[in-house]
C-alpha cells in the first residue's frame, strides 16, 4: 500500500470538460492542482455530445438569454483558442410553417446574430430551396441559414488536460476517489487505481463528476446534495453520408424539439440528439429502440432519401446532468450551470451542476471566482487569450496540411488532414522529423501507425484501444475486430515495457 499525503490547493474530481476546465484555469493562476478521473478523460458525457460549439438557438425559446449570450461570445473565443479542432459550420433550418412562424424564427436569428460578440462567423439569412437539387422533400421550399461551430469534443478535453499538466497540474486517469472528508481545515481524499490506494490532501475540493455529482456528495462525502439533479439521456446515430456539401441541418419536430443532421468525418452524417429522463446505470448508457425510431422519423420527415434501421452504422449515448428546475419537459430544463459552494473549517467544497461544452471556460472562471476568498494571492483570469496545445504557431490548418504532404512522402491528403485537425502544430512532435510513412513503425491500418500510438500513450493518457480509436483519433468506425485485436496486443506489450522501465 502506497502511503503519501501531499497537500494541493485544489483537487478536482472528474475528467470531463468542466473538470479539466477548472484544473487548467486554477493551475494557471498559481494554485497547485490534482485532478482524478475514474476512467479515461472525456469517457462519458463529454465525448457523447453533438460535437458543437454553439450558442443554443433553441434556448432562446426558454428565455435563457444569459446562457445564450455567454455561449455566443465563447464561440469566437474558442475558435481562436483551438482553430485546429474547432471550425465554423453553417446550419440550414428548413421552414415548417405549422411549427414556428417565419417571423418568430427571424426574430430568434436576429437575437442570435447580435446577442454575443460576432467577428469571425457570418450572420443569418433567409434561403430558398431548388426542388431539383435540394436533399429536402419538395414541399420544403424555404428556410434559414446561420453560423455555429463544430468541435472534436473529446480532444477539447484532452487538450485542456495537456495544458493543465504543462502548467504544473497532476492529472491522474483511471483513478477513483473512494471517499473524502474534512480534517484539521483540509480535505483528506482517498484514491484508488490499479497500483493500489493512496491519499492526498487539499485546501479545496471541486466536484466536477458530471452525472455522478450528486451521488458523489451523498455516497463518497456522506453529505446531502444542495440541489436535485435531472439526468437526461441524449443519443445519436451515425449513418453513411446522406447529402452533398459541408453544411448541417437543424430539423424542427412536432414536439417542438430539434434534431441535428451534421456532416461527420467526411463520409458520415451524425443525427441527434434525444432528450429523456435516465434512471439506469451511468456506466452503461446505450441508445433505446424508441430513440432510434425517433431520430429516423425526424430525419425521414425532412429528406428525400429515406433511412431505415439497417442504415445505422454506430450509435452513442450520454447523460447530461442538469440542475433540477422542476420542468415537466426534459427539453426545457435549463442547460445553464449552477455552482454550489459549501464551506466548513475553511475547507470549501465546490460542486458543479449542469453546464455545456461551449461554456466550460466561463464555468471554470466562475468556479475560481467562488474560490477566490480562500486563495487571496490567486492570479487573475488568463484562459481567454491562451491558445490550446496545437494552436501555437498555427497559421492555418490548410497550410499545415500542405506542409505535412510536402514533409512526409506518400502521406495522403486524408491522413495529413486528420493529423492537422487532431494535433495542430504539435503533429511535428510525434512525426519527429520522419520523411516516409514506413518510418512511423507498425501500420495498424487506416492511417494509424505505431509512432502516433506511442505518442497518445506517452503524452495523452491513452491506455486502451477504445481510448485511441473513439476519443483520440475517431478511427473506431474504420477498424475491424481483427485490426482492433492487433492494436490491443501492441498496447499490451507497450504497457509491459513501460512498467518494466519504471521499475528499472
Amino acid at each position: 500500500m502506497q502511503v503519501s499525503h501531499p497537500v494541493y490547493d485544489v483537487v478536482v474530481v472528474g475528467g470531463g470538460i468542466n473538470g479539466v476546465g477548472v484544473a487548467v484555469d486554477a493551475v494557471g493562476r498559481g494554485l497547485s492542482v490534482f485532478l482524478c478521473e475514474k476512467d479515461d478523460l472525456a469517457s462519458h458525457t463529454s465525448s457523447a455530445s453533438s460535437k458543437l460549439i454553439h450558442g443554443g438557438l433553441r434556448y432562446l425559446e426558454h428565455k435563457e438569454f444569459r446562457l445564450v449570450r455567454e455561449a455566443l461570445a465563447e464561440r469566437e473565443i474558442l475558435l481562436a483558442k483551438a482553430p485546429h479542432i474547432i471550425r465554423p459550420l453553417r446550419f440550414i433550418m428548413p421552414h415548417q410553417p405549422h411549427l414556428r412562424p417565419a417571423w418568430l424564427i427571424r426574430t430568434g436569428l436576429f437575437f442570435y446574430d447580435h446577442l454575443g460578440k460576432r467577428e469571425k462567423l457570418a450572420g443569418s439569412k433567409h434561403i430558398t430551396f431548388d426542388a431539383a437539387t435540394s436533399p429536402l422533400k419538395a414541399e420544403i421550399t424555404q428556410g434559414f441559414e446561420y453560423s455555429d461551430c463544430a468541435v472534436d469534443d473529446a480532444r477539447l478535453v484532452v487538450l485542456n488536460a495537456i495544458q493543465a499538466r504543462e502548467q504544473g497540474a497532476h492529472i491522474a486517469t483511471q483513478t477513483r476517489c473512494t471517499s473524502a472528508y474534512r480534517e484539521n481545515g483540509l480535505w483528506v481524499i482517498d484514491l484508488e487505481n490499479t497500483q493500489g490506494r493512496y491519499t492526498v490532501q487539499a485546501k479545496a475540493l471541486v466536484n466536477a463528476a458530471g452525472p455522478w455529482v450528486a451521488q458523489f456528495i451523498q455516497q463518497n462525502l456522506k453529505q446531502k446534495s444542495p440541489y436535485g439533479l435531472r439526468l437526461i439521456q441524449g443519443s445519436h446515430i451515425v449513418v453513411p453520408k446522406i447529402y452533398a456539401g459541408d453544411k448541417a441541418f437543424i430539423l424542427q419536430n412536432d414536439d417542438h424539439r430539434i434534431v441535428f443532421a451534421i456532416p461527420y468525418l467526411d463520409q458520415y452524417t451524425l443525427i441527434g440528439t434525444t432528450d429523456h429522463e435516465y434512471q439506469g446505470d451511468l456506466n452503461k448508457v446505450t441508445i433505446t429502440q424508441p430513440e432510434m425510431d425517433y431520430l429516423l422519423d425526424v430525419y425521414n420527415d425532412h429528406f428525400k432519401h429515406q433511412l431505415g434501421p439497417q442504415d445505422i452504422l454506430y450509435t452513442y449515448s450520454g447523460v447530461r446532468s442538469l440542475c433540477d428546475d422542476e420542468s415537466d419537459n426534459p427539453s426545457a430544463i435549463t442547460r445553464d450551470y449552477t455552482l454550489a459552494l459549501s464551506q466548513e473549517q475553511d475547507a470549501p467544497l465546490l460542486s458543479v451542476f449542469g453546464g455545456k461544452l461551449t461554456t466550460y471556460r466561463k464555468l471554470a472562471e466562475s468556479a475560481l471566482t467562488h474560490l477566490q476568498p480562500f486563495f487571496p494571492t490567486m492570479k487573475k483570469p488568463w484562459t481567454e487569450k491562451a491558445l490550446l496545445p496545437g494552436a501555437e504557431n498555427l497559421v492555418s490548418v490548410e497550410l499545415l496540411i500542405q506542409q505535412l504532404i510536402q514533409a512526409v512522402q506518400d502521406v495522403s491528403v486524408q491522413l495529413a488532414s486528420r493529423w492537422a485537425h487532431a494535433y495542430g502544430s504539435r503533429v511535428w512532435i510525434f512525426l519527429n522529423n520522419i520523411s516516409m510513412l514506413h518510418e512511423l513503425g507498425q501500420d495498424f491500418r487506416h492511417g494509424l501507425y505505431a509512432q502516433e500510438v506511442d505518442y497518445l500513450v506517452n503524452q495523452e493518457w491513452a491506455i486502451t484501444s477504445s481510448d485511441i480509436l473513439w476519443r483520440r483519433s475517431k478511427l473506431g468506425l474504420e477498424f475491424t475486430e481483427t485490426e482492433i485485436q492487433a492494436l490491443d496486443e501492441y498496447l499490451l506489450e507497450l504497457h509491459k515495457r513501460r512498467a518494466m522501465s519504471a521499475v528499472a
